[in-house]
């Protein structure tokens, strides 16, 4: 399988729209080629900020029948084609199966758009956020929504957004500190187990909006350090934090 093979199986995967065997070899795919992770993590935040932030609303009944009428409908072919044989390794019949596969997945993409009821504008402005700032926005409609703004030592400010209620935190940075190209900012959970790796970023502008991984507990502090590309090899930071910011 090629990286594009993969990529319509990974935006079928993140519309729920695969049938088993697809869901197989996405999953086969994924787990022979680690690199292709990116392509999978860019798949579910697009499908997350199509449903994120908007009512729900349902689809005019006759528009969601014809469109599952001719997902269910069997793929036509051209009147002058000899049908072939019936083997899988038919160059064909693999294109006919990939055809289908990507008729299925762009249909799906239209089913769940009408469903949601989200206008092209709508659609456009999600599409534009990457992950950490689709988060930001999630925790920003939370009814318990916080955030708290604290210096950093060598100069600039980050400020931590954070729900109790979602258990998640975004760190906005303005300002940072340049470090060398073979280090990288790591954020941490600060809790009374110790620190707990929360993910890398890197601010080449000084400036970044980085989303931090794993459940946020209430009253985690949240604190920076500078490791090493990759972040810290033993899990612990190795350096004194550049800032700290109290949730509680």
């Amino acid at each position: 399988m090629n990286e594009q093979d993969f990529a319509e199986l990974s935006a079928g995967h993140a519309l729920h729209a695969l049938s088993p065997d697809d869901e197989r070899r996405y999953s086969a795919a994924l787990a022979a080629h680690p690199e292709w992770q990116r392509i999978a993590d860019r798949d579910a935040a697009t499908a997350a900020a199509l449903a994120d932030g908007v009512a729900a609303e349902a689809p005019p009944s006759s528009l969601r029948d014809a469109l599952l009428a001719q997902i269910s409908a069997p793929p036509s072919e051209p009147e002058s084609m000899v049908q072939p044989p019936a083997r899988t390794s038919d160059p064909v019949r693999r294109a006919s199966r990939g055809r289908r596969r990507s008729w299925f997945a762009l249909a799906a993409s239209i089913v769940l758009v009408v469903a949601i009821g989200v206008s092209g504008l709508i659609v456009a402005q999600q599409l534009g956020r990457s992950p950490a700032q689709t988060t930001l926005a999630q925790i920003q409609e939370q009814s318990d929504a916080k955030s708290a703004t604290a210096d950093v030592a060598g100069g600039g400010t980050a400020t931590a957004h954070w729900s109790d209620s979602l258990g998640k935190a975004v760190l906005v940075t303005d300002g940072l500190p340049a470090i060398a190209t073979d280090r990288v900012f790591e954020l941490w959970f600060v809790r009374d187990g110790g620190p707990e790796p929360a993910g890398v970023f890197t601010a080449a502008s000084g400036d970044a909006t980085a989303a931090l991984t794993g459940a946020m507990h209430a009253g985690d502090t949240i604190a920076v350090t500078v490791e090493q590309a990759g972040g810290s090899p033993s899990g612990k930071p190795t350096t004194d934090p550049i800032v700290a910011i109290p949730t509680a």
